[in-house]
């Protein structure tokens, strides 16, 4: 499989470089608040993310898909955690809301800058055979992203308490795709 070799801390410093800019959008007019928040701790956690995401693509057609999978989605529960608290109340105002899309879209750091190397990766392991021929990457890319999302949002609204633990709900993620093919 052929791989952009896109240096890692390059990726990265691009990451933080285009958040500065929808900073610079999205920006509320009173420095230090919510919104600034929020954009100061994406830009200390997204590049990590994302780096975790594209790292993937070194892993295909070693070990098992699940094992490979398992600390991603730990991450990622993590990673979705920290920032929706951040999150929250910097969206109170559908201004604000309105220019951050504006922003994630002309930044290119939408649900494709997630989604993308997952699936990518997904889709390197289903042509060795190593995913079932049915599984769509995309949409597994997808949902194993939302299963994070939701397991942050329960522990954040309910508690830890009110579920499986971090890495047992990684574990439930990853198995309930059901992604493996029957040889692998």
């Amino acid at each position: 499989m052929a791989t952009s070799r896109v240096d890692p801390h390059q990726r990265s410093q691009d990451t933080r470089r285009r958040i500065l800019e929808m900073a610079v959008f999205v920006r509320e007019d009173r420095p230090g608040g919510s919104v600034d928040h929020f954009l100061a701790l994406l830009q200390d956690r997204l590049p990590l993310w994302l780096s975790i995401l594209h790292d993937l693509s070194h892993r295909v057609g070693k070990g098992r898909v699940a094992d490979n999978l398992l600390p991603v989605a730990r991450a990622g529960i993590d990673y979705y955690l920290e920032v929706q608290g951040a999150a929250l109340p910097a969206f109170t105002s559908p201004h604000v809301t309105v220019r951050f899309r504006e922003a994630i879209r002309d930044t290119g750091l939408g649900p494709p800058a997630e989604t993308a190397p997952l699936a990518a990766y997904l889709a390197a392991e289903q042509r060795l055979g190593r995913i079932a021929a049915g599984v769509d990457p995309e949409a597994s890319a997808r949902l194993l992203i939302a299963g994070c999302f939701h397991r942050a949002y329960i522990e954040m609204f309910v508690g830890a308490d009110a579920g499986p633990s971090r890495d047992a709900s990684a574990r439930e993620i990853v198995r309930e795709l059901r992604l493996e093919s029957a040889s692998a």
